[in-house]
């Protein structure tokens, strides 16, 4: 590269990339797709009953709650399941927190993967604060049909952009999409212009990224529970700040060294097979059943089929074969101790482990207490695990999108069970008939745990027909969900 090149300073077009997300954010019709739209409804039930399950857990609410003391906002953003009242940044912080705290929220995965229901923290962040703001001016408030919506455009920019661009192979973490779509996501629910969402754009991926290592043995941490809510918090605070007029970066991707892709990205270009419509919010995967890390569910499913068979006879188990995809390999084979609940959820054989022992698999089978059963471990210790090309193909294959893995036991008298696989687990698109009834069985258990009676009969009528749903305004919806 010349001196010329490295030191010019004219300013060139936004990148192509930037543009085009600008382009999607500003102009498309997010509710043009009926499917997407009903899916996005379902979508914020299953992610705020996670939230709610979330807050029986001191490690998770012990973050919740303004920066510093009494730093509340009368009249700004409810969280739910709460009392507070805070700043749409704060807030954004303390619901993608809680969303994302148990890994039981949706999944997308692809060469990247992720949750893209972690943008809900800014959503509801700016919703709720710009919606009752409004109200206060005499102006007409959102509805949860602009909630839907923006779920729908954040969804699909963090979902499109995993689809061909694996930052875990170059050590970043995904939890940078959830910035990205948020900020631009969040720079149009305030009323930002195109360039106000291109300058939020380009201030977001310059923020490069969280290093994956508290994902991974021997780091593994309570940080992966909280890191979606901070990049969506973050998301906001960039959109906020580029709202006041300030400048953006137009060649944030592509400029030579100092860029992205240069800086971060290993000097490889953005890769897009396909542009932003309402594909991810369409096919999104969700976690009903299990809370448990995505490449493990279908593993759960055929250990607890397998558990009738296997319940009275533990202590004769000679060897646990398991099969996965490549990415289960990578992320979630994990031996030697497990120190703490991301340990815990994070490892493919304690998942396979915990039901088969006891036919379940809860959050609380995580916690210290869950995992003091010596039995777990001696599982795991019997357990193998290898790739199963055809699950890698099939993960990858866009008309299927699956998520294989198969489970057999043997035991020391030379028997053994069949070998159980499932391709597409509970929460696929295939199987959308037989997870909703699930998912809403979800949502009614969580609100029934944390409100009165009469709030969960107005929020199950309320969230069971579309078009009434869309019509309530946002305020009203979050003022039921607080405490």
């Amino acid at each position: 590269m010349s001196a010329h090149d490295i030191r010019s300073a004219e300013r060139p077009p936004f990148d192509t990339v930037l543009q085009t997300m600008a382009d999607y954010v500003c102009d498309y019709d997010a509710g043009q797709s009926a499917l997407a739209m009903e899916t996005a409804r379902y979508n914020l039930m299953d992610s705020l009953a996670c939230a709610l399950m979330a807050l029986d857990y001191p490690e998770c609410t012990k973050l919740l709650g303004p920066v510093v003391p009494g730093a509340t906002l009368p009249g700004g953003t409810r969280v739910p399941g709460t009392a507070y009242e805070l700043d749409p940044v704060k807030a954004a912080w303390d619901i993608g927190c809680l969303v994302r705290f148990l890994d039981f929220n949706d999944t997308w995965l692809a060469a990247e993967w992720g949750h893209p229901s972690d943008n809900l923290g800014a959503i509801l962040g700016i919703a709720d604060w710009l919606s009752r703001k409004r109200v206060a001016e005499g102006q007409a408030p959102l509805v949860m049909q602009d909630v839907l919506k923006a779920m729908i455009l954040a969804h699909e920019i963090q979902g499109v952009t995993a689809l061909e661009n694996a930052f875990n192979r170059v050590g970043l973490d995904h939890v940078m999409l959830v910035r990205i779509a948020s900020a631009a996501v969040a720079a149009r629910m305030l009323g930002g212009t195109r360039e106000e969402v291109l300058n939020a754009l380009s201030h977001a991926w310059i923020d490069g990224c969280a290093l994956r290592t508290y994902r991974h043995a021997p780091n593994t941490g309570a940080r992966k529970s909280w890191a979606a809510g901070d990049a969506s918090s973050r998301g906001v605070r960039l959109a906020l700040i580029c709202l006041t007029g300030e400048m953006g970066y137009p060649s944030a991707l592509t400029a030579k060294t100092w860029g992205f892709q240069d800086s971060l990205f290993r000097g490889n270009a953005l890769k897009f097979t396909q542009g932003f419509g309402a594909y991810v919010m369409e096919n999104i995967l969700f976690k009903i059943s299990y809370p448990a890390e995505f490449h493990a569910q279908t593993a759960v499913e055929c250990a607890m089929t397998l558990h009738p068979q296997v319940k009275d006879r533990i202590g004769e188990i000679a060897r646990i074969e398991i099969e996965t995809q490549e990415a289960g390999c990578r992320i979630i084979d994990k031996t030697g101790p497990m120190n703490n609940y991301a340990d815990r959820d994070h490892c493919l054989q304690y998942m396979v482990a915990v039901p088969l022992i006891r036919g379940r698999l809860t959050a609380d089978d995580y916690t210290d207490a869950g995992a003091a059963d010596p039995r777990i471990d001696a599982l795991r210790a019997l357990t193998t695990v290898k790739e199963n090309p055809r699950f890698s193909k099939e993960y990858l294959e866009a008309d299927k999108r699956y998520i294989g893995n198969s489970v057999q036991v043997f035991f020391r008298d030379g028997t053994a069970t069949e070998k159980v696989s499932v391709d597409a687990p509970i929460g696929h698109r295939q199987r959308r008939a037989e997870g909703i009834p699930i998912l809403i069985k979800k949502w009614e258990a969580a609100i029934a745990a944390k409100l009165s009676a009469k709030k969960c009969a107005t929020l199950n009528a309320m969230c069971a027909d579309q078009a009434a749903f869309e019509a309530v305004p946002v305020q009203e919806f979050m003022g039921l969900m607080a405490v």
